[in-house]
């Protein structure tokens, strides 16, 4: 089997009013990290001011305040400026939001499982849980 030292990164853009994810956001988290569903590779919290102006708060200076004081990241700066800004447009003015970079540890071995096997993963698109949620619902009603 191929074995990849990390498997897909997704980015996640999770807004919140005020400053900071609140305390359920931030427990979520750090039960799927020691539940090891997922390792958390970066993270960044981005607030949109109401004139547009973005400004970044990096890990080092919120990891102590969110309770994640033992978590270290895997790969700090992982997420560029250009994403940053990218995802910062899907932020409605005066509101923050935290991008995180998370690597799914079951893809890891489907993606290796893949490569060892000579499959190569194209492409991949993730449908959003509401979506899905919302689709299947309406068809189970039909």
């Amino acid at each position: 089997m191929a074995d990849f030292e990390y498997g897909p990164v997704d980015l996640y853009l999770v807004g919140f009013e005020g400053d900071r994810p609140d305390d359920g956001t931030l427990q979520a988290i750090g039960e799927l990290i020691e539940g090891g569903e997922i390792r958390l590779i970066d993270l960044l919290v981005i607030s949109r001011a109401e004139d547009g102006t973005v400004s970044v708060t990096d890990w080092e200076d919120v990891s102590e305040e969110y309770g994640f004081g033992t978590v270290a990241l895997e790969v700090v700066g992982l997420v560029a400026d250009e994403d940053v800004q990218e995802l910062a447009q899907g932020l409605p003015l005066g509101t923050s939001g935290a991008v995180l970079a998370i690597e799914l540890l079951w893809a890891k071995h489907l993606a290796s499982k893949f490569a060892a096997s000579g499959g190569v993963v194209l492409q991949t698109e993730r449908i959003p849980a509401p979506v899905v949620n919302a689709v299947l619902a309406e068809a189970e009603g039909e």
